[in-house]
């Protein structure tokens, strides 16, 4: 247990240094977001999460499987939220492959998202939830996307550009 609590305090100590940069004497201090420095420390202690483009492929087609939805539709979220990129990080902090939110990675017991198996397993779960829930694609999508509470506040998909730009754009490449 002690090593455990020590290897925490030690990555506490490390993370301290990014919060605390020092400027020589003369120079204005550069500082980051409390957010940016997190993910930077987030991303320097998580292992390599590259995944091939063939181990991504296995890893959508096995949890489409396993969670009941069309692998092309796994494939094109994965491809409009990262471009199947494992270490990509949104501006709003969603993280990997299928672009989590903090509170998703919670949700669905992702410890890393840059891992792609732990991503597109919990972003598949997630995206099944958000189909069940609403119960059609384009209302899926859009709750994917932008958050079931924005899909039921407006009754529908939200006005959001982004967000009609990303149904749309998904549903055509289906070719619905």
């Amino acid at each position: 247990m002690t090593r455990g609590i020590d290897g925490v305090l030690a990555r506490i100590e490390e993370i301290r240094t990014y919060l605390e940069p020092v400027a020589e004497p003369g120079q204005v201090q550069q500082t980051k977001s409390f957010g940016s420095v997190l993910t930077d420390a987030v991303r320097s202690a998580t292992p390599a999460a590259t995944g091939s483009r063939g181990q991504i492929e296995d890893l959508i087609r096995q949890a489409s499987a396993r969670y009941g939805v069309s692998e092309p539709l796994v494939r094109e979220v994965v491809r409009a939220e990262s471009d199947f990129n494992p270490r990509c990080v949104s501006h709003a902090g969603a993280m990997g492959l299928m672009q989590l939110m903090p509170e998703n990675c919670e949700e669905y017991g992702v410890s890393d998202p840059f891992d792609p198996a732990q991503n597109i397993d919990g972003g598949v779960r997630h995206l099944r939830d958000m189909l069940s829930q609403f119960g059609r694609l384009d209302l899926g999508l859009a709750a994917y996307n932008a958050g079931p509470g924005a899909v039921r506040r407006y009754g529908g998909v939200p006005p959001y550009k982004e967000t009609r730009d990303y149904v749309q754009k998904i549903q055509e490449r289906l070719g619905q």
